[in-house]
């Protein structure tokens, strides 16, 4: 630990130091349309190289659990909804034999027949929507989740995906942990058993699934992934309570903060002395009493009742007055015909009561507030249930409805032991909308409640959340460091003032500490694999953040699937997925050859080309990763062959 930090120290100050020298002695301005994006992109980088230092600051291997209290109650939910039937079913069978006593049920947001069949064969529950959620929101598999929270009533719930196979000492080995009465939550890792030797999917995470969360649990900050989980129903049902009366809360402001602007501008228009000035002047002052009220965290629907009277007998007052004189004005009329029997023109009272209730007002203003008073539906009436649990703000559950439990005070644990053995995409374009819909549910959360604005929650907790969202932002960032030695080696453009020795000396250092620090954090762990597919899936990362933000900010739908479970046919192979890749690669080639040239026929810098064909030759090994993606046919296990599922097992 204490070489993890001065690393982690140097890696920080050396790269401040470089980029402080960056920003003030070598940007090229006379090339700023490239030398600033540069600058930009590196500055990305030493924050995210930052974050990963703050992470790794207080990383902690915890001691094994303590046993798992007798008497506990467990639901174990299998979710599904389009997978096969024998892949849930095996899920669901190995879910049924763990050791400690439980109910297992199946969630099956398809409502197929052959799966509700599977389950009663296998004794376990079976779960599918009803028709309250018909027409509503649907949610994903949050929703899934919500609606088998309301039908079930076990104290702890394991949470896992159909293609996680449980193994039977799960809950024995993770229950333990919730003795500590604030820990909500205890996350295992997702290791997959398809695996071939080599990755060449890169499908297995084992910085994340180790180092990153033991250092973001040294923080209490380590996250829910949606599978191999243990969750605690206390903190998720105060989750969705707190979130119901948050929501109700908006709404009610909202719709006040409307209303007194309506009335604001109609009393601009009416005379204070008249009736509907009276009328006015007594809605604004219900109004104002009922923000004093809900600041003072008074009940909603008492709020909004006695909201709704004050305004419907202000305009009632409004109507009363223009039917007695309606009632006067007859009166005069039958005196001046000379019948000496008025007619009765009806109860005074009673027509006040059905005009106001029916909106006849005469005033629209009044109308309109009585409209958005009405409107406020404390019952949800929008939404299949008035409580969800877990969130439903993106198309990833799991890191928002964490969030949200750091925030209301409760503890979260890794618990670094293989626990469930899941299935890996088998081909490219499977992995690849796998990776954009965890990308795009990570930026919708950071959209919609970015963790530095989150009050609840501890600074470092903040930061730690900030780091894997400010990671899918590194495909901007792609783009300049590839565009920047194109530019060079064909234009002859520097970002930067000068190849000069006061570069390297800025440079290297930082470089050199930098890879040290990765390599002493991951103790180990094979860590390449992944940091080639952060560069070559750079068009899924921007994808990913352009269409969270069109959704997030332009209300525009998401284009998202659910990950398919099985390998997808493959009669043609996938290069159209990865065109931009290829695109990229074929461009920097060109450069190359150009930039060769430059340097033979017109004497361009030399040490320039070199440093920058060097940066080429990198992003070459990086893209090279998809050569292999794009040519994988899936798993095939050889007999006394080592694979890497087999080999992280064994660690």
């Amino acid at each position: 630990m204490l070489i993890l930090r001065i690393v982690a120290l140097a890696t920080v100050a050396l790269g401040v130091n470089y980029v402080a020298w960056r920003w003030l002695d070598s940007v090229n301005w006379d090339a700023w349309w490239i030398a600033v994006p540069l600058v930009v992109a590196e500055t990305y980088s030493l924050i995210d190289v930052a974050l990963f230092a703050l992470t790794m600051w207080r990383a902690r291997e915890r001691p094994a659990p303590p046993p798992a209290p007798t008497g506990l109650t467990a639901d174990v939910f299998i979710a599904t909804y389009n997978e096969p039937v024998e892949l849930v079913a095996t899920t669901a069978r190995a879910a049924r034999d763990i050791r400690y006593p439980h109910n297992t049920y199946i969630l099956d947001d398809g409502d197929r027949p052959a799966m509700r069949a599977a389950a009663a064969e296998l004794g376990v529950g079976y779960i599918t929507r009803g028709t309250e959620w018909s027409g509503r929101p649907r949610h994903a598999k949050a929703g899934n989740i919500n609606n088998a929270l309301m039908q079930t009533t076990g104290e702890f719930l394991l949470i896992l995906d159909a293609d996680m196979i449980p193994r039977p000492e799960i809950l024995d080995r993770t229950l333990g942990y919730f003795t500590d009465d604030e820990v909500a939550l205890v996350q295992t890792p997702q290791v997959f058993s398809n695996v071939a030797t080599g990755d060449p999917l890169g499908s297995q995470a084992p910085l994340f699934y180790g180092p990153i969360q033991e250092g973001k649990d040294g923080w209490n900050a380590a996250f829910f992934c949606g599978s191999n989980a243990v969750l605690r129903r206390e903190a998720l049902m105060q989750l969705g309570i707190v979130g119901y009366v948050r929501a109700a809360d908006r709404a009610v402001v909202a719709t006040l903060r409307d209303a007194s602007r309506i009335v604001r501008r109609a009393r601009r228009r009416a005379e204070p002395e008249s009736p509907a000035g009276a009328a006015l002047a007594t809605t604004a002052a219900a109004l104002t009493e009922a923000r004093r009220q809900l600041g003072n965290g008074e009940p909603l629907g008492e709020i909004t009742y006695t909201l709704q009277r004050r305004v419907r007998e202000a305009s009632a007052g409004i109507v009363t007055d223009d039917l007695r004189a309606i009632q006067a004005d007859l009166a005069e009329i039958d005196r001046l015909a000379g019948d000496d029997a008025s007619p009765d023109h009806g109860d005074v009272n009673g027509l006040v009561e059905a005009l106001s209730t029916r909106e006849l007002s005469p005033l629209n203003a009044l109308e309109a507030v009585q409209l958005a008073v009405r409107s406020v539906d404390v019952d949800r009436g929008d939404e299949a249930q008035a409580v969800m649990p877990l969130a439903t703000i993106s198309v990833t559950e799991d890191m928002a409805t964490s969030m949200r439990l750091h925030a209301l005070g409760w503890k979260s644990v890794f618990h670094k032991e293989l626990l469930a053995d899941g299935l890996a995409p088998e081909d490219l374009g499977t992995a690849l909308t796998q990776r954009l819909r965890w990308a795009q549910g990570t930026m919708q959360v950071f959209l919609r409640e970015n963790p530095l604005f989150s009050s609840g929650m501890s600074i470092a907790q903040r930061l730690m959340y900030l780091s894997t969202m400010w990671s899918y932002l590194v495909g901007f960032a792609t783009i300049v460091y590839l565009a920047a030695p194109v530019v060079f080696l064909v234009f002859g453009v520097l970002p930067v003032k000068s190849w000069a020795p006061e570069f390297f000396w800025h440079f290297i250092p930082f470089f050199v500490v930098n890879q040290i620090l990765f390599l002493v954090a991951a103790r180990g762990l094979p860590t390449w694999r992944g940091q080639q597919y952060s560069l070559a899936l750079f068009p899924i990362w921007i994808r990913a953040c352009v269409t969270a933000f069109n959704n997030v900010v332009l209300k525009l739908p998401l284009d998202f699937a659910v990950t398919p479970k099985t390998r997808q046919s493959q009669a043609k192979r996938p290069w159209a997925k990865i065109r931009w890749q290829l695109a990229a690669a074929v461009v920097l080639l060109i450069s190359v050859i150009i930039g060769i040239i430059r340097v033979v026929i017109l004497g361009d810098e030399v040490i320039g080309t070199v440093v920058n064909i060097v940066w080429v030759a990198y992003d070459f090994v990086c893209l090279s990763v998809l050569v292999s993606a794009v040519r994988y046919r899936g798993f095939q296990p050889e007999p006394g062959v080592e694979t890497d599922a087999t080999r992280t097992t064994k660690e």
